[in-house]
This record gives structure tokens, sequence and C-alpha cells, in this order.
């Protein structure tokens, strides 16, 4: 697209950018933009440019429309070219469509993350955001997808994490224009301390063979950390290689370096968390400390992370004030403050539970941040008993929504389908279903080389429920 055509592209049309170009099928490494208004539903009327892409190449006449969001990340081609909708969409000649979240990457309604402009980022409007988006998808396809598309074509929505959630809401909210939703691993359900997250992280070393050494390794850490000297507490980061941070800094830095690949997908041949935490553990001539210094040590140096950017990482007042745009982390941390919680805490010392993080990363470690980002206007703690009786109960009854989640899920108690149940009917409308040995949203994600049965079924299950809808 020429230059001049691009940042013109939207002065004369109120649907989007329409470049000169004649082809029949748009590139789908082509960013295309779609006005929004700022606020839906109240008096700020200024609009501003909504990212996507496009990849048409499987469609045929008569297919379907695969929405995909990244939800807390910032939209790249790989969203419309190396996930499962795509997949899927070569064998029911589907068009794939990914379109960036508010607030997050490039698609920013005010261009600042201060917390005034983020008062902007909320369910409602970011949902409102993707209807209007299918509203004139469907009324006038040519010009949002540039190529014909039925103005009859069903559509399916796709997430995984928070997108997920978002894929859900939108079946709930909009079921006249969604025919259906696949949610994977959708972190639906809020809890303000989320001490699960480490519970399900425990499982796996557990599986692995290494969660009592890896345990036995925290407990040295807060022996340091909460009653040792200064100089004893310098000795200790020197020893795991990180900043010299405050006690609580330093055991926030050190759960968020040690979880590192607990998301990364389990196959037949490969796990990422043996690989880069039990494989150290597991070496039985290495002290628990020592073993869990290599781990932390072996993400600092794969990673390429400098002492500057570890201080980012776990100072908690870092870049209090900085308010640029394309900090998915700073994004992300709003809607914690302000819609569900699930902050990442050690478990309560009375529940008797194996601990997985330092005891200092409580509470006190995430709610002081809110006000502290966003202005005293932010509410503490959060409120998730309101968002889990407007946001959660909103799912109850709905059909044509497909809920998976991995066994090893870090996640997995913020979903449906939680390690002690389901916390909605498994229904055949909308079935849950638990992806034995894998982790966060794998079902979705790019197809493995050596993947799990487990996660094969799961597709197939999904991919099953889809062809029924867009029938």
């Amino acid at each position: 697209m020429r230059v001049a055509t691009f940042l013109a592209c939207f002065a004369g049309t109120a649907i989007g950018c329409l470049d000169s170009r004649d082809a029949t099928i748009p590139a789908s490494g082509t960013p295309y933009w779609f006005p929004q208004p700022v606020d839906h539903f109240g008096s700020n009327n200024a609009t501003w440019q909504q990212q996507y892409f496009v990849n048409a190449t499987f469609y045929k006449p008569g297919g379907p429309i695969y929405v995909h969001t990244p939800g807390e990340q910032s939209l790249t081609t790989r969203f419309v070219d190396g996930t499962h909708p795509t997949d899927l969409a070569q064998t029911t000649n589907a068009l794939v469509v990914a379109i960036e979240h508010r607030f997050f990457g490039k698609s920013n309604p005010i261009p600042d993350l201060s917390g005034s402009s983020l008062q902007y980022l909320t369910i409602e409007n970011a949902l409102e955001d993707f209807a209007s988006f299918v509203r004139s998808a469907k009324s006038h396809p040519s010009d949002v997808f540039r190529t014909a598309v039925s103005k009859n074509a069903k559509v399916v929505f796709f997430g995984g994490s928070y997108s997920g959630n978002v894929a859900a809401w939108m079946r709930a909210k909009y079921p006249r224009l969604i025919q259906g939703a696949w949610a994977s691993s959708a972190m639906l359900y809020g809890r303000l301390d989320y001490y699960q997250f480490d519970q399900s992280f425990g499982q796996h070393l557990q599986a692995l063979g290494c969660a009592e050494k890896f345990s036995q390794a925290i407990e040295a850490v807060d022996d340091v950390l909460v009653s040792g000297s200064a100089a004893d507490v310098v000795a200790l980061q020197t020893k795991l290689g990180v900043p010299q941070l405050t006690p609580q800094d330093t055991a926030g830095l050190l759960s968020g370096l040690s979880t590192r690949y607990s998301m990364a997908p389990v196959t037949t041949a490969k796990d990422f968390v043996y690989d880069n935490v039990c494989s150290f553990f597991n070496n039985s001539s290495l002290a628990p400390i020592d073993a869990y210094a290599r781990a932390i040590k072996a993400v600092i140096s794969s990673d390429g992370m400098t002492e500057q950017s570890l201080r980012q990482m776990g100072d908690t007042s870092y870049g209090l004030d900085n308010y640029a745009i394309d900090q998915p982390g700073r994004s992300w941390y709003y809607m914690g403050c302000t819609w569900f919680g699930n902050w990442q805490t050690a478990p309560p010392s009375s529940s008797g539970l194996s601990r997985y993080r330092s005891q200092l990363v409580d509470l006190s470690y995430f709610e002081p941040n809110c006000q502290q980002k966003f202005g005293s206007n932010i509410a503490t703690p959060v409120d998730v008993s309101a968002y889990n009786a407007k946001w959660f109960n909103t799912l109850r009854g709905v059909s044509n929504i497909y809920y998976t989640s991995g066994s090893l899920d870090i996640w997995r108690d913020a979903t449906i389908a939680t390690s002690t149940g389901n916390l909605l009917p498994n229904s055949p409308s909308s079935p849950v279903f638990t992806i034995d040995g894998a982790t966060h949203s794998q079902d979705l994600g790019e197809k493995q080389a050596s993947e799990l049965a487990s996660v094969t079924k799961a597709r197939t299950i999904g991919d099953a429920l889809v062809v029924k809808w867009i029938k």
C-alpha cells in the first residue's frame, strides 16, 4: 500500500481503509484499521483506529468467518496464519480475521495508558468493539475484508486465555451475531488471591518429580528474605543472579522467573518445565537452593535479560508514571485492578499447601500498585464478587460454547474446568473438556510435532462442534 494512501485511508469512509489494489485475496500480512468510538456507551464520541489482519486464502463462497483476538497481547500475523482456526479454515472454507483488543499494541482509543485514559478499558467497550466490527463486516464485507464474502456468513469466535473470555462473552451477549465460541483456557472466574496458580504449577512439578525439592528451595529463599540480615539478602541475590531489590520485590521477581516456562506447550517429545526447571532439581548432587539458582540463572541467560530488564520486571516502583502505549503488562494490570483480580499469591500459611513462591508475594505485593499506577480513584481491593456476579453468571445456560482447559494449566482454577470440578454444567450444547497433560491454550495454538493425543482429541471435538454451528 502506498504511504499516502495509508495515511489518508480514513478520510472519507466510515468502514475502513480501502487501498487501491485490485487483488481479490488480500495478503494476510497487511494491517487494516477499523474506526471505533472511544466510549460506546458514554459521551466521548471521538474515534480511534483498531488494527486487524485478514486471511482469506481458504475462503470460498458460503464459508464462515472465524474471528480471533490476541486479547492481552499485541496483534501479529500469527493469529491469522499460525493458530488452529487457520488450520480449521482450510477444511471449512473459512475466512480468518484477527482483531486487536483496545489498549493493546497499536489499538489505543487514547494515545497513553494513564488511569484517566484507561477508564475506557471496560469489558462492555471491548465487547462492543468486536460486535461493531462484525456488524460492519456482515453488512459491508467487501469493504472490511477486501474480498467478496457473503453477508449471511456464519461467525465463530475463537480465543485462548483472556481472549477465551472474550469469545465466550461475545456468544453470551451477541448470540445473533456469533453462532458459536471456542473458549480455550478462558480465565472466566475471578479470585482475589489466586494462589491456585502455583498449585497447578506444583502439579506439573510433581508429575516431573521435582515438586518437593522446589518447595524446599522456596523455604530456603524465605529463610533469608523474611528473616535474614541485609548482608544475607545481598548474598542470596548474588547467588541467584538477580539485582539488589527489596526482599518483597526480589520475591516477586523470582516468582516470575521460576514460572517462566509454565505455559509452554507439552508434547510427547518435550516438556519445557522439565528442561528448564526439573532437570536441575533431579540432579541428586545439587542442594535444592543450588538447583533453584541454576534454574533462575538459566532463564535469565536464555531470555537475554540484563540487570536493567530484571529491575524493570521486579521493581514495583518502576515505571509508575510511564504512560506510553504498547505496554501490555500495564494494560493487563489495570484489568486486574478493576475487573477480576486473580493476583498470583502464595497460599495462606493456614492452608497447609506447599509453596512454590515466597510467602512475601501476597496481596500487599499487588494491590497498592493499583492506586500508585492508575490513581486514587481505583477501589481496592477489586470487587471480584461483583465481577463474577455479572460476567461469570452471564454464561449460565448459554449454548454453543466449547470450554477447554489443560490439566497442567496454571490458570485452570480460573477456568470453567477447575481441578475440583466444572463450574458450569458439561452439556451437549456447551461441553467442557479437560486436556490431559496439556498446559495453557494448547488446543488453539500452532500444531506441534509429537502432539499429545489429548490435544488432538480436543481439537477433533471442537472442530466437529464448529462444523455443526456453521451449518
